[in-house]
C-alpha cells in the first residue's frame, strides 16, 4: 500500500516517457526519479532488477526500435498501488489512428513513496521476424 495519492494515468505517462527518452543522462535521471532502487521490470524477453539494469533494458529496446515511440493505447485502470494499461509503439509523429506494429499491456505497482517497485509487461502484438 502506498502512503501517497497516486494519479495512475500520470504515472503511466511518466513510465512511457522513460521508454521514449533517448538522451542517456536524461533517461537515467527519469529512471532514478520514477523507480524504487530495488525495482524489477519483467517481460517475456527481459528480467531487469534495479535501476541500472532497467536503464540498460530500455536502452537495448530503443536500439532495436529506432524512430519508434511508445504511447498509451487507451485508458489507465488503477486502484490502490497498482495499475494496468495498454501501450503501443508507432513511428514518431504517427497519427492517432496509425496501426501499431507492436502492442503490449503492462501492470505496474508502486511503493509507499509512489515510485515504481514492479512492472510486469506482456506483448500482445509483435512484428513478424
Amino acid at each position: 500500500m502506498t502512503d501517497v495519492l497516486i494519479d495512475h494515468t500520470v504515472l503511466a505517462e511518466r513510465y512511457l516517457a522513460v521508454w521514449n527518452e533517448t538522451d542517456p543522462s536524461a533517461r537515467r535521471r527519469a529512471i532514478d526519479d520514477l523507480y524504487a532502487p530495488d525495482a524489477r521490470y519483467v517481460d517475456p524477453l527481459a528480467d531487469a532488477r534495479g535501476r541500472e539494469s532497467i536503464d540498460a533494458t530500455v536502452a537495448a529496446v530503443q536500439a532495436q526500435l529506432p524512430g519508434l515511440v511508445f504511447r498509451l493505447a487507451g485508458p489507465v485502470d488503477g486502484h490502490h498501488d497498482v495499475a494496468r494499461f495498454t501501450w503501443e509503439v508507432v513511428p514518431a509523429g504517427a497519427p492517432a489512428d496509425a496501426t501499431a506494429p507492436l502492442v503490449g499491456f503492462d501492470v505496474i505497482a508502486v511503493d509507499g513513496q509512489g515510485r515504481l517497485r514492479a512492472v510486469a509487461g506482456f506483448l500482445d502484438r509483435v512484428p513478424a521476424a
